[in-house]
């Protein structure tokens, strides 16, 4: 068997990889840096710069409610890899728009910068939707069937690592280098997206449905029957919605309770997609190649433990004094920071344990003709829960629930993920 890592050196993964890897960068630099301007530059009240992050979550979902289906039975009808060709030309378009709305912003345009950002943001999630189903339904067809999970663990930690390194550098450079690094990794990533290798479809062609409410219903009800896979869409999407309650909460939680700048912002996420990234390999190692849901409840569990502990570590923080803002340095020295960042990386951990088995199910469980649709049915299912998420921050946040105690939420709602991952284990092992 090919070890994973060995995947790298062949044109069957690599290119795609590549590719995977830039876009999430992107994606998640020009997200982050706009979303990180917004709380420090251009907002000062802690519930306005919650609705921002959860209305530019909100936006970067509902292409995937909507458009997912379309994109699966795209991906399952055509050449995957020209499709990815023409997300790779319309990422270079968006990247522009987007850049002009961080400058417009910056110099004094701060509702049409907004918009522009806000439009971006969009159109990001309508180039994510396309991309989504493919880079996950093209590893068995490039792959041998010992290779899916160690090819998916691989995806899941670049995609990760890419988040990191996009978070990190959007705390540290300015809206100027953010917009001209942005266009630069999309002509890059463009190249890249080039040299994947053909993937014609694998079984008949499809007559496409373009209506997403009649195409998402019927494609959910196509792939819902299937036990396992119920199952684990089930568990992703319990997963995801913790992600989006996470992602929504995060930059105000650093800002106002651990009175942290920017910069410690994105280091703490950057610590957090770290976490994951590791976690995505551990279970390829726990698992050896076995596609199994073995650890999934274990890990879930523990990740409660872990925001249960960050919850508690909030609640006890030693703010900054006065209207100050700690730096990097004063953070890092802080003598409650260790113990901050380390419950982060375990809560990261255990989450990187938890999902990345689930994956795996969707693309072996059906033939390689239905993976990207089975993928397409897992995204509109998904953002559906992350979209509850993301309105259930902005409900309890109006009903005064802190931040701290979303966390506790969040811990709770792990239990049921693992409920269902039990289940899904007894099903199929």
């Amino acid at each position: 068997m090919l070890n994973a890592l060995g995947l790298l050196k062949e044109r069957r993964f690599l290119p795609l990889f590549t590719t995977q890897f830039l876009g999430a960068f992107n994606d998640n630099l020009f997200k982050t840096g706009m979303v990180l301007f917004a709380t420090y530059e251009i907002f000062n009240d802690s519930t306005v710069e919650s609705n921002f992050n959860a209305l530019a979550t909100g936006l970067s979902i509902l292409p995937f409610f909507l458009l997912s289906a379309l994109s699966g039975q795209l991906a399952d009808t055509h050449d995957k890899a020209r499709i990815v060709r023409i997300v790779k030309t319309a990422e270079i378009g968006i990247m522009l728009f987007g850049s002009v709305g961080l400058l417009a912003a910056k110099f004094g345009h701060t509702t049409i910068g907004l918009g522009m950002m806000l439009a971006s943001v969009l159109m990001l999630g309508v180039h994510s939707t396309f991309f989504g189903p493919i880079k996950y339904a093209i590893l068995p067809q490039h792959l041998k069937g010992d290779e899916v999970l160690g090819g998916t663990g691989l995806v899941e930690a670049a995609t990760y690592l890419s988040i990191l390194l996009g978070t990190v550098i959007a705390g540290w450079i300015t809206v100027e280098g953010t917009a001209a690094l942005v266009l630069t990794v999309a002509v890059i990533g463009w190249f890249a997206g080039r040299q994947v290798p053909t993937a014609p479809r694998a079984g008949a062609k499809l007559t496409i449905n373009y209506n997403p409410f009649t195409s998402s219903w019927r494609l959910i009800s196509d792939t819902m029957h299937i036990p396992r896979l119920f199952l684990a869409i089930c568990a992703i999407s319990f997963f995801w919605t913790i992600g989006s309650v996470l992602i929504v909460i995060f930059p105000p939680l650093v800002k106002n309770v651990l009175t942290a700048d920017e910069r410690v912002a994105s280091l703490t996420i950057a610590i957090f997609s770290v976490g994951i990234a590791i976690g995505s390999v551990i279970i390829n190692w726990l698992l050896k190649g076995r596609i199994s849901a073995k650890f999934a409840p274990g890990s879930v569990l523990a990740m409660a433990v872990f925001l249960v502990a960050f919850s508690v570590e909030a609640r006890t923080w030693t703010p900054a004094p006065g209207d100050q803002l700690y730096g990097v340095a004063e953070f890092v020295t802080h003598p409650q920071s260790l113990l901050v960042l380390a419950t982060l990386i375990a809560i990261a951990v255990t989450g990187g344990m938890f999902v990345v088995p689930l994956y795996a199910f969707l693309t072996t469980t059906v033939t390689k003709d239905q993976t990207a649709r089975t993928v397409a049915a897992n995204n509109v299912v998904n953002s559906g829960a992350m979209t509850i998420g993301a309105v259930g921050v902005l409900i309890l946040g109006a009903l005064g629930m802190s931040n701290q105690d979303m966390l506790l939420m969040v811990a709770g709602m792990c239990i049921i993920s693992a409920w269902i991952a039990q289940k899904l284990h007894r099903a199929c092992d």
